[in-house]
């Protein structure tokens, strides 16, 4: 069986470079080569590779922008070739089935096709989108606060940025993120997101809900202590008496 692969690299040395060293492996079809990320959306969806060598750095469209513009049931596996510094390939070596790193050494090269021929082999494509996933959300957690979430939805991986977010319910082991009407699935508990965001947006009124303080139009208080936050598209909140206390305090802060 063909492993049919496609080559993305804005640098044509490269591209070449990579296209010989498969030549050595008759199992490997490549399908295409691509310079730029916007011709490698069109191509992957296209001609739906087993394998993509791509390439991080890139003008305009870079690997990672690339991977967000695909559906998670429709991504390659994918080898990244970088020259990324040492921090960041650790990241890469965490969730990626392998990456190479530019000047790329043959040796190591060898090394990356034999992963990929027995991961395939192994027909795990569904744990490569996993763990693509999971990289592009370090990856857009590397500040202090976190500017967007990739998450699941109907067979694809939809990218909100944080900002979008209207309010955010405990739900398990799971949080709802609700988005004006649309409401997404994240794996996950409040304790952990609360500490990624930015605390002058978002602030907790319960132990299960985070609200966005920009869509906040009105703060009732209710008895014993407790309240009610109204948003602008009509939702009614509560807010647990601590959780009270600590928004009417920062609220008055603010003005």
């Amino acid at each position: 069986m063909k492993i049919r692969t496609l080559i993305i690299d804005d640098e044509i040395l490269a591209r070449k470079l990579i296209k010989k060293l498969l030549g050595r492996y008759p199992e490997f079809e490549i399908v295409g080569e691509c310079a730029d990320g916007s011709e490698a959306v069109t191509t992957i969806l296209r001609a739906a590779p087993d394998l993509v060598f791509l390439d991080v750095q890139m003008p305009e469209l870079g690997g990672f922008e690339v991977l967000e513009r695909i559906a998670s049931e429709q991504l390659p596996v994918v080898i990244f070739v970088t020259a990324y510094d040492k921090f960041a390939l650790r990241a890469f070596e965490a969730h990626a089935l392998d990456n190479l790193l530019k000047p790329i050494d043959e040796d190591r090269f060898d090394e990356t096709v034999g992963r990929v021929k027995t991961y395939l082999r192994g027909r795990q494509v569904g744990a490569t989108q996993d763990r693509l996933m999971d990289l592009i959300q370090d990856l857009s957690e590397r500040g202090q606060t976190i500017s967007r979430l990739a998450v699941k939805a109907t067979g694809r991986v939809v990218f909100l940025r944080v900002e979008e977010i209207d309010w955010i319910a405990a739900s398990g082991n799971y949080l709802d993120l609700h988005v004006g009407k649309e409401c997404y699935l994240l794996r996950g508990r409040v304790n952990e997101l609360e500490k990624k965001l930015d605390p002058a947006r978002f602030f907790r009124i319960h132990r299960s809900t985070i609200v966005n303080l920009d869509r906040v139009k009105e703060f009732l208080p209710l008895f014993k202590g407790e309240g009610l936050v109204l948003l602008k598209d009509g939702s009614r909140l509560a807010a647990s008496r601590s959780y009270s206390q600590k928004l009417q305090q920062f609220l008055h802060a603010d003005l």
